[in-house]
């Protein structure tokens, strides 16, 4: 008996010795998503006893904007009628349809049948750039971008190629680099608009110049317009109502317009034209694979896109209240740029910084310094010594010109 224990001592013993960590992907190396990454040194902050002010997620319902109750009833009812179980793969047909009308009461007309319900619109988001995409693949994405598109590209094992937006111009599209980017390789145009991280809106004429790129080039548009029904003047039409046979993928989702990003319900919607045909194809493919996404939520698309819509309107009111001030506060800060946002709840102002600093470093040390909780804009694309940074403003007005007041002490004494 004790020989046994001695043996099995042993035997453990040197499988400690020469045990090693199991390896993983090198893709994760280049995968990066810095608005969740940043949360760990907030958490640091906040355990050393200083409150954090997390204005670095888009999360509306954490500042006390409600989900509009129609909605969380279509879900109760969903729940209690038994709908709890798998359900179809590209969504349940109500929630299809009711996606689809609502893209042709916009003026893009598409069928039932070319939407897909997804995990929010991050999953949609994904699926779309699977069916696209091989190791060899390249995307243009704009520049500052939404980081999810390059995380996920980086895990698929292709290439982002970032085209230049310009600041000086409410960040618009240069549509000369985009043109100088494009290889045998390229596989899709990303347009984000209205825009995160930016809160800029494009006009109409840049719209229509990207519609030509992409069919110039026989490249379909993934088309991100989740912030559709949130430009302060009124909803945004979707891009694909401009050329109804252009090759259009539009993402949207109940997470922003309709206050319950939790739920994680989103959508791709695919446009009518025949060259996207092995593209929707694929992507049901990949949904099977999968199996569903939540289903009892799905019963909320309806409820939300045929029903009562009012609470858009207050929404839209407190936003815009809330980035004219974020524009103002900002600007009066000595050598602070912003633009002020004409859509959604995000402002990318730009900060001096004194020589051989970064972006991370104006953050990290507004953060401890302050609480105040930020995402530089290194993470989004930009040079990190360029000095931008990504605010969310869902905070109350009171509340934001405290933190104005906060980061506009902080910066002076940072850039000093």
């Amino acid at each position: 008996m004790e020989g046994r224990t001695l043996h099995a001592l042993g035997y453990n013993l040197a499988v400690s010795l020469t045990q090693t960590s199991i390896p993983v992907s090198p893709r994760i190396g280049r995968f990066s998503y810095a608005i969740r990454n940043i949360v760990v040194e907030a958490q640091r902050v906040e355990a050393a006893g200083m409150n954090v002010r997390y204005l670095n997620v888009g999360d509306p319902v954490a500042f006390g904007f409600q989900t509009p109750a129609h909605l969380m009833t279509a879900v109760e009812r969903a729940i209690r009628d038994g709908h709890n179980g798998y359900g179809p793969s590209a969504g349940i047909l109500s929630a299809r349809e009711a996606v689809a009308a609502e893209e042709n009461e916009k003026g893009w007309p598409i069928s039932p049948d070319r939407v897909f319900i997804a995990s929010g619109t991050s999953e949609a988001i994904e699926l779309a750039l699977t069916a696209l995409l091989d190791e060899h693949g390249e995307v243009l994405v704009p520049n500052p971008t939404y980081p999810l598109y390059t995380a996920v590209i980086a895990k698929i094992g292709a290439r982002a190629k970032y085209y230049r937006t310009d600041p000086a111009r409410g960040w618009i599209p240069d549509l000369d680099h985009l043109d100088s980017l494009v290889t045998p390789n390229t596989r899709a145009l990303v347009v984000i608009d209205p825009n995160n991280p930016t809160g800029a809106q494009y006009p109409t004429a840049v719209r229509k110049a990207l519609l030509e790129f992409a069919d110039r080039h026989g490249l379909p548009i993934l088309a991100d317009e989740v912030y559709g029904d949130l430009g302060y003047e009124g909803r945004v039409a979707p891009l694909g109502s401009l050329d109804l046979d252009a090759p259009v993928l539009s993402f949207s989702s109940l997470s922003k317009a309709y206050l319950a990003p939790g739920w994680r319900t989103g959508w791709v919607s695919i446009g009518r034209t025949p060259r996207l045909d092995e593209v929707a194809t694929a992507i049901r493919k990949l949904a099977d694979g999968r199996l569903c996404s939540t289903i009892p939520m799905q019963y909320a698309v309806t409820a939300a896109l045929t029903g009562d819509k009012s609470h858009q309107v207050s929404f839209r009111a407190a936003l815009k209240e809330r980035a004219t001030l974020t524009g103002e506060r900002l600007r009066a800060m000595p050598g602070v740029t912003c633009m002020t946002p004409t859509a959604g709840f995000y402002a990318m102002p730009r900060i001096p910084l004194p020589p051989g600093k970064t972006d991370e470093d104006y953050v990290l040390g507004l953060l401890r310094a302050t609480g105040v909780l930020c995402v530089y804009g290194s993470g989004f694309g930009l040079p990190a010594e360029d000095g931008y940074m990504r605010i969310v403003f869902l905070a109350s007005p009171d509340e934001l010109n405290d933190v104005y007041r906060l980061m506009a002490d902080f910066t002076a004494d940072f850039c000093r």
